[in-house]
């Protein structure tokens, strides 16, 4: 999988597959249902990753692997932003630590390439982290926040050694408050899309948007998703990613957080 739809990505690259559900923000991850159709199609790598619960699918803990994949962006000689690992989290506790060593090494010697790494476990990443040495430069190191129930994951974030930390607030299905981004380079905030899409509500967008200006964050709008700023439920491409009037593309390295 390389090429994406994803807005803030030009690529994405997957030498682990398969997770956990380990918040409300993962209900219903688009890569559990991604998961299930490439197991469909015969890839083994994908092979044995979800369960069927109802009519979903849903992560059942077992994660791979893949070191054939750790070639992957050698081979893309043009420059990429590059999301590694859409389709799990390469700090779950059942990656190893010797495995994600030789992801850093893959991105070590492809310095001609930006890789973004986000994860809802920062705890780990921060401890594994900050054992590799120094911080890469083209290497951006991020957490999911969902609602205020985890906006701790911002203070682990802030413990990581890295040029470029970020926050997604996506999928944004509650408010999340007061929220110290200090340190934090990049807010990326979307509404969540599909058939089981939970509401988001442009208040929650607001004061996000509010706090990112007061620390020098550099902002990103994703998406209403399913459901728009009018609270009605039509498609993402219908809802569009407009937000006061504009589209929000900000990256980091314009906006330098203190």
């Amino acid at each position: 999988m390389a090429e994406t739809q994803i807005e803030w990505t030009d690529s994405t690259w997957n030498p682990v597959a398969g997770c956990s559900i380990v918040s409300a923000g993962c209900t219903n991850c688009y890569a559990m249902e991604m998961a299930k159709r490439l197991q469909a199609m015969g890839i083994p790598k994908y092979r044995g990753l979800v369960r069927r619960s109802g009519n979903r699918a849903v992560w059942n803990g077992v994660v791979r692997e893949d070191r054939g994949a750790l070639g992957i962006p050698d081979r893309w000689k043009k420059p990429r932003k590059i999301f590694v690992n859409s389709m799990s989290d390469l700090f779950h506790e059942r990656v190893s630590e010797a495995f994600i060593r030789e992801v850093w090494d893959v991105m070590e010697r492809t310095p001609r390439h930006h890789y973004q790494i986000l994860t809802k476990r920062p705890e780990r990443m921060a401890e594994v982290v900050n054992r590799l040495g120094p911080p890469l430069e083209n290497v951006w190191l991020g957490t999911s926040i969902e609602n205020a129930e985890h906006v701790d994951r911002a203070d682990a974030i802030r413990h990581v050694r890295a040029k470029i930390r970020f926050i997604s607030f996506e999928p944004l299905i509650g408010p999340v408050g007061e929220i110290d981004l200090h340190g934090i380079h990049w807010a990326i905030v979307g509404g969540e899309s599909g058939r089981q899409a939970r509401p988001i509500r442009e208040e929650w967008i607001d004061e996000i948007y509010n706090q990112c200006t007061d620390a020098g964050t550099a902002f990103f709008f994703k998406q209403w998703g399913t459901w728009g700023k009018d609270n009605k439920k039509r498609s993402k491409k219908a809802n569009g990613r407009e937000y006061r009037g504009r589209t929000w593309d900000e990256m980091p390295g314009s906006h330098a957080a203190p």
